[in-house]
């Protein structure tokens, strides 16, 4: 039995559902026309109504790629203006004395449990980050896990978690010495040989950063695998002299953290310095 031709009220809520489902993914013209049972013409009209709706209200965009293989993609997009109210709102929750932590550390693993606060900053990362090719989202356990697959969500890339302890289920590693930020002392990171293909192109997620010793370890493994580091994201930074990174970008970022007197100055960090793309 052939399916009755949609309204277009219920196309256009269709669509969009569609769209948001599945962010980065080119779907042919085809498809949608012949799920609607619909005209390709009236599918463009729509993709444009949606397209316009999306940009107005700065939460991405539209792709259309023409040809054969072509057909529309979402790029999920968060504009300037929404993602100052959201880091505002983060430093604001993170300035609380509260969170101060032995060795100038800020308790933050609610926050890394808060599904809406993981995705917002997932799409702010995944804003920061569109127009580059990445193959996999390279972090560390265990804490940097639930950052990672918040842009991985979107960007529609795996996740590969490199581990300071050795589990046989991981197979063959490639191991090197990264430097602890609490401790200063030389620990192992290792990755399983399986989980990042030689020549990725590799975007780094964390949580915290002082010294920056975990990344530094994290790129020393991208050079193990012949992989390119296209990009450093870093949730919160702390200030401290001699870091191991200078290139990377930071959504928050404290400036002082005083455990004595338990107080603390934080901000937003460098993601509005020459990095954003509003």
């Amino acid at each position: 039995m052939e399916k009755e031709k949609w309204k277009r009220s219920a196309r256009l809520v269709d669509l969009t559902n569609q769209l948001l489902a599945q962010p980065y993914r080119l779907i042919p013209l085809t498809m949608f026309a012949k799920r609607y049972q619909s005209a390709k013409s009236s599918i463009s009209e729509d993709l444009t109504i949606i397209d316009e709706v999306f940009r107005s209200e700065g939460s991405g965009e539209l792709e259309t790629v023409a040809g054969a293989a072509g057909g529309v993609r979402y790029i999920p997009k968060l504009d300037l203006a929404r993602t100052e109210e959201i880091l505002v709102k983060l430093c604001e929750e993170l300035e609380k004395p509260e969170r101060i932590l032995p060795g100038g550390f800020l308790y933050m693993s609610d926050l890394l449990g808060d599904p809406t606060l993981l995705s917002r900053v997932g799409r702010i990362w995944a804003t920061l980050f569109a127009g580059v090719k990445i193959d996999a989202i390279l972090t560390v356990e265990i804490k940097g896990i639930p950052l990672a697959y918040a842009v991985a969500n979107y960007l529609r890339v795996p996740v590969v978690i490199a581990r300071y302890d050795y589990r046989v289920t991981e197979g063959s590693v490639v191991t090197v010495n990264t430097v602890s930020g609490s401790s200063g002392k030389l620990k192992p990171l290792s990755l399983s040989k399986r989980s990042l293909p030689q020549g990725s192109r590799v975007l780094i997620i964390d949580d915290f950063m002082k010294a920056g010793g975990t990344v530094r370890g994290l790129q020393d493994l991208c050079l193990e695998f012949e992989a390119t580091v296209v990009g450093v994201g870093v949730l919160a930074e702390a200030h401290v002299p001699g870091r191991f990174v200078d290139d990377f970008v930071s959504l928050i970022s404290v400036s002082e953290i005083h455990e004595r007197d338990r107080t603390l100055r934080v901000g937003i960090g460098n993601v509005f310095k020459d990095k954003f793309v509003e």
